[in-house]
């Protein structure tokens, strides 16, 4: 396994140029056509905090429903810019893994620690995650969940055959990853389609874990959205921000954490800005 490297600041300064270089032009897209998306996770929490990215922070995360998305994947097959951009998911890279979608900036290079032997395509990244109903009935919605789990499992197993913590998980994971990932990307597609026909009252990404919600995240708070100040531009929020941030982060995400606590979470082993920073 490769070294890890601890980004200096030049390098966290050129990685947060290039993942707002790839945030204008999903944002751009989604204004086109009047897509609705937040800014999610720390990229939030720095519009929040700090009106951009938090110091530290690493990556660049936003969140749409699956209907957004849909009508997202759709659009980008006309008018993503491609000379620079690469809308990756199960079906635009067979060798993809992940239950949520990255917009990738080509001709770059992004090789996360433990992830080496993927062959799934690289390079600077945001996440798109996407949003799906989770059942209001308590029984279907153990069901569910733990079926979620498993998929996840499975998907996972390409990295835990290698990253396991002993040799028993990564004979586990090795046979876990018998099985296709296509298959596991259908039945999630099912279990959306089946949750999504209609209105629940909790969402999640299915493939992700919740941090304080075991079940998802209120879809209440997630309908209306404002403009929120991000780098000096605009971009799209959910206007009860302050609640979702809440069930992330705790009552005291205001406060920054510990210094100690100050560092990102994406390890990386090689990363190379090419010419993305000469724009």
């Amino acid at each position: 396994m490769k070294k890890t490297i601890n980004l200096s600041s030049i390098q966290l300064r050129k990685l947060h140029q290039v993942d707002l270089e790839i945030l204008l032009e999903f944002d751009r897209i989604c204004r086109k056509y009047k897509i609705k998306y937040s800014l999610d996770g720390g990229t939030l929490l720095g519009a929040v905090r700090e009106k951009g990215f938090i110091p530290w922070d690493d990556d660049v995360d936003v969140v749409v429903s699956r209907k957004e998305y849909n009508k997202f994947f759709k659009v980008c097959q006309q008018d993503l810019d491609r000379s620079r951009f690469f809308l990756q998911n199960y079906r635009t890279d067979k060798n993809y893994i992940f239950g949520y979608a990255k917009l990738r900036r080509k001709e770059t290079v992004f090789k996360r620690v433990g992830q080496d032997h993927l062959k799934q395509k690289g390079g600077i990244f945001i996440d798109i995650f996407i949003r799906d109903n989770v059942p209001d009935s308590f029984p279907l919605r153990q069901v569910h969940c733990f079926v979620c789990y498993i998929l996840k499992t499975i998907l996972n197993s390409e990295l835990n055959k290698v990253n396991g913590r002993n040799f028993l998980i990564r004979y586990w994971n090795k046979l876990l990853n018998l099985v296709p990932s296509r298959t596991a990307f259908c039945i999630l597609g099912k279990i959306a389609d089946f949750s999504n026909r209609k209105e629940t009252r909790l969402w999640r990404t299915y493939t992700f874990s919740m941090p304080h919600s075991e079940y998802g995240f209120p879809k209440e708070i997630c309908q209306e959205f404002i403009e929120i100040e991000f780098e000096k531009h605009q971009f799209m929020a959910y206007k009860r921000s302050q609640e979702y941030l809440t069930i992330l982060y705790g009552p005291n995400f205001m406060q920054r954490p510990p210094v100690e606590e100050q560092v990102g979470h994406n390890y990386v082993n090689e990363i190379n800005f090419g010419h993305a920073c000469d724009r």
